[in-house]
């Protein structure tokens, strides 16, 4: 968001006294013959400490400004541009601007000084702008090589967390479980079962090193999933689906993540069926479960694989994952990632 004026100032009180200070002392090596008389010394340091607070205090907010339109992390270079042409036209035009205000109210006249005036406080300005600046963009570039290996953490570390929740006794218990009980009523199941099941354990190998793959991709995955889950629950477990398998792009196991985490912390049985919906609406995936909480403290808590989603839509959407609770529903709303993002 754009930062607040009156709250730039108010953090930058300190600054504006040695500003001043600066001011004064710029007066009077400057304008030495000026300042036998002290009335004449007050209005020229007065004038000289105005120059230095717009210039170096208004920079400085501009710098801010101009850094919330264009991002050093996503246009580096537009953001350089932008940001030299634009602090030294304000330079050029605050000096001149200042000079004329000042003559207008008071008939302070720069007189001769002037292009010693606007020499000085010109190239003392643009030095320090583009020190500001250089500054700016390396700790700005230090940032973005900080979050790109934070990012390819979270991004293992989620793989690593669905590759173990797939993998974990549990899940091959319940899926072996229900294999058991196929084998014996239907051959024909038993047998689709374990495709299933091996499509499950093949997507997630297969898509351990990508950040993101196409929406059919998962879809197919999250079939087979939910075909194991089917088997196990019945119709205590009900999804609906009404996704349009479109060129767009999403994170790898992330809807996965969401149904598991529903299924886990929520009853699922005859009495209170689990209803599971999975749509798309304004550039969105909602996933949205009925609410209806286990009581198992023991069970590990669902944010932690939120967490690992949110951290890595982070780095791969400009748009937030977004996650409420309302009418009794449990939503999570992934953004769509378009192909020309990455």
């Amino acid at each position: 968001m754009m930062p607040s004026l009156l709250k730039f100032i108010k953090d930058h009180i300190l600054t504006m006294l040695w500003l001043t200070i600066a001011g004064f002392v710029m007066s009077w090596f400057i304008w030495r013959g000026c300042c036998t008389v002290i009335s004449s010394l007050a209005w020229i340091t007065i004038f000289t400490a105005t120059l230095w607070i717009a210039l170096w205090l208004g920079n400085a907010y501009l710098a801010e400004a101009l850094s919330h339109f264009y991002s050093w992390q996503k246009e580096p270079l537009k953001r350089l541009i932008v940001g030299l042409v634009g602090m030294t036209v304000y330079t050029i035009g605050a000096v001149k601007g200042i000079i004329y205000l000042f003559h207008f109210l008071t008939g302070f006249d720069v007189g001769d000084n002037l292009s010693l005036t606007l020499t000085y406080t010109i190239g003392i300005t643009l030095i320090i702008t583009m020190f500001m600046t250089g500054c700016e963009f390396l700790i700005n570039w230090r940032q973005a090589a900080v979050d790109a290996e934070a990012s390819k953490r979270a991004s293992i570390n989620a793989q690593y967390e669905s590759l173990k929740n797939q993998v974990n006794p549990h899940f091959l218990f319940n899926s072996l479980n229900a294999l058991t009980n196929l084998v014996y009523e239907d051959h024909d199941k038993a047998a689709k079962f374990i495709k299933q099941l091996s499509e499950v354990y093949r997507y997630v190998l297969d898509t351990r090193d990508k950040e993101v793959v196409a929406l059919e991709e998962e879809m197919k995955f999250l079939d087979s999933y939910l075909f194991l889950q089917k088997i196990r629950f019945g119709e205590n477990l009900l999804v609906k689906i009404n996704l349009a398998t479109n060129n767009k792009l999403i994170a790898p196991l992330a809807l996965q993540l969401l149904v598991e985490n529903a299924i886990k912390h929520n009853e699922t049985s005859s009495e209170n069926p689990l209803s599971i919906n999975i749509v798309e609406q304004d550039g969105y995936i909602v996933v949205e479960n009925s609410l209806q909480r286990k009581n198992m403290p023991d069970e590990r808590s669902p944010g932690i694989g939120l967490e690992n989603i949110k951290s890595r839509y982070t780095f791969l959407s400009s748009q937030p994952v977004v996650v409420e609770e309302r009418d009794n529903k449990f939503v999570v709303k992934l953004p769509l990632i378009q192909p020309e993002e990455r």
